[in-house]
């Protein structure tokens, strides 16, 4: 398995970052790999699709150079496709790094995420300039169009990670964070299943950056900072996709229902916009009316405010959902 060797003061001084270009090349591998982890993801990759496949054939060395690049056999992605986000940055601020790649650097790192020797078409000084073209197409036509969707879904989820942290400790939180990473203890953070040996973090500053496809990575430079990419919590899947149960939504109404179901864990209004569709407005007269009948409470993490159901709250989104199966 993949393991790091955290010490103190790298965990204590990590950061939740938003990164456009991680963003990007997640939507890269899930277009590349043509695999998908929850409905909404597949009907967004059923949408560009044939685009996607449009403009890989449209150049004969796209396909290869991509091939190298994703790691098609070796499942390391180049390096200079996941630089560290370190947040405050642009799309095209992050893609600059992308491109400034040196060209003897750029092939060195796909002969190491390709395995072996690259294709004698691929020998040529513009293959850096060539991916950060690739990815700048993925962001223009599949990204950009759902990018303030995107960012509240990601800024709400590091609002319940760290509300998740204040509480259960950082061996909690990162334990969920992505599949195959956990917590061992003395220092120990495995980030995967697979055997590599184990990285020395000491001294290096530490990235979060959630994206909303299923998919993660992990990546590190020489400065040193290293970073954690892993998949939002509920992501897209979550979005306009609750129904509340007809008794609730009939007792309640169906938007005030809707929220109530929704706080299963708590949430923002910001991430309550975002996955009900509902104006910041009207979040906010249901979440008075809530409070008000002592079915959701509230409290302060950082700078959001967090809502959850109380226990009256529970009993009451169960009891409709139990009436809703008996009447099927």
């Amino acid at each position: 398995m993949g393991w790091w060797l955290v010490d103190t003061d790298t965990l204590a001084s990590g950061r939740f970052v938003v990164s456009p270009l991680s963003e990007a090349h997640a939507c890269l591998h899930t277009l590349y790999r043509a695999t998908t982890s929850h409905p909404a993801e597949k009907a967004w990759f059923d949408e560009h699709r044939a685009a996607y496949r449009a403009m890989v054939e449209a150049d004969p060395l796209t396909g290869p150079l991509l091939d190298a690049a994703m790691g098609a056999r070796t499942h390391w992605i180049a390096d200079l496709l996941a630089p560290v986000p370190i947040g405050d940055r642009t799309f095209e601020q992050e893609l600059d790094i992308v491109r400034g790649t040196p060209p003897a650097e750029a092939r060195e790192q796909l002969i190491v995420s390709s395995g072996g020797p690259l294709p004698p078409a691929l020998d040529r000084p513009d293959l850096a300039a060539r991916l950060a073209d690739i990815l700048a197409w993925v962001w223009t036509h599949t990204v950009a169009p759902t990018w303030e969707r995107r960012r509240r879904l990601m800024e709400a989820d590091i609002v319940s990670r760290t509300a998740h942290l204040s509480h259960a400790g950082w061996a909690a939180a990162l334990n969920d964070m992505r599949p195959g990473m956990r917590w061992l203890g003395d220092g120990r953070l495995q980030i995967n299943l697979h055997d590599f040996p184990p990285r020395q973090t000491t001294g290096a500053r530490l990235y979060f950056a959630p994206v909303t496809p299923g998919r993660g990575w992990v990546t590190w430079d020489t400065t040193p900072r290293y970073a954690i990419i892993y998949p939002c919590t509920g992501a897209l899947a979550d979005v306009g996709t609750t129904i509340a149960p007809q008794p609730l939504a009939r007792l309640l109404g169906t938007n005030r229902a809707t929220i109530l179901l929704l706080l299963t864990a708590p949430k923002s209004t910001t991430h309550l916009v975002t996955l009900t569709g509902q104006p910041l407005g009207s979040v906010g007269r249901h979440l008075k009316v809530l409070l008000d009948a002592d079915l959701v409470r509230r409290r302060r993490s950082g700078r959001s405010v967090l809502y959850y159901r109380t226990t009256a709250g529970d009993v009451l989104v169960e009891s409709a959902s139990r009436g809703s199966r008996e009447g099927d």
